[in-house]
């Protein structure tokens, strides 16, 4: 059963934005700690955002920090990943991720995840 579904992607122009959305259909999202990776062909999945369960802490990774913004409204069991400035290094599939063990707390850990959203395709062209 999908309990994740990530939205929003597209094709844009370098130095443009997009909006990813993550809806969750569970009942514990107020209480995960939600995380956004990417990946490309023949790479390894990516951390690229985490935010904690009450939405007070954040971390990105060094490639987007200062350009994403990873936000979400628990009351629309919703988690957002707001892209700025868009670069064609940032095109992949990008993920959303629930950490059920790590409410209040960040990690970047893939493996640390118990669900995941098939993926929604970001083409960043030059």
């Amino acid at each position: 059963q999908v309990q994740l579904v990530e939205s929003g992607g597209g094709l844009v122009q370098a130095g443009g934005s997009l909006r990813l959305s993550c809806a969750a259909a569970r009942r514990t999202f107020s209480i995960d700690a939600m995380n956004w990776f990417r990946q490309t062909p023949g790479k390894e999945r990516e951390f690229v955002a985490a935010i904690n369960r009450g939405g007070s802490r954040t971390d990105y990774a060094d490639s987007v920090k200062g350009r994403f913004t990873i936000s979400r409204d628990n009351a629309k069991n919703t988690v957002y990943l707001q892209m700025n400035s868009l670069k064609p290094e940032d095109t992949a599939v990008y993920y959303c991720a629930a950490d059920q063990n790590r409410g209040t707390a960040l990690s970047k850990l893939s493996s640390h995840m118990e669900f995941w959203g098939r993926g929604t395709l970001v083409t960043v062209s030059s």
